[in-house]
C-alpha cells in the first residue's frame, strides 16, 4: 500500500474506501458522470460513466481526499 502525505497538515495519508450499505448488502461508493437524473426506481445510471471511489484518510487532522480512477 502506498503512503501519501496530507495536503493539509502533512500527516500520513492510509488508503481505504466509502462503504455503501442499503437494503442489506454493501458496496464500494461509486462516481456517475453528469447530473443526478430521477426516475420511479431512484436515479438513472444506465450509459453514464461510473467509477469506484478511492478514499485517502490523513491520520493526523482526519481529511479525506477522494479519486475515482478508471
Amino acid at each position: 500500500m502506498r503512503s501519501y502525505a496530507c495536503p493539509k497538515c502533512q500527516g500520513s495519508m492510509t488508503e481505504g474506501f466509502v462503504i455503501d450499505e442499503t437494503h442489506g448488502s454493501k458496496s464500494v461508493s461509486t462516481w456517475v458522470e453528469g447530473a443526478p437524473a430521477k426516475s420511479w426506481l431512484g436515479l438513472r445510471t444506465k450509459g453514464k460513466a461510473k467509477h469506484e471511489i478511492q478514499t485517502w484518510r490523513c491520520s493526523r487532522c482526519g481529511l479525506l481526499e477522494s479519486y475515482a480512477r478508471g
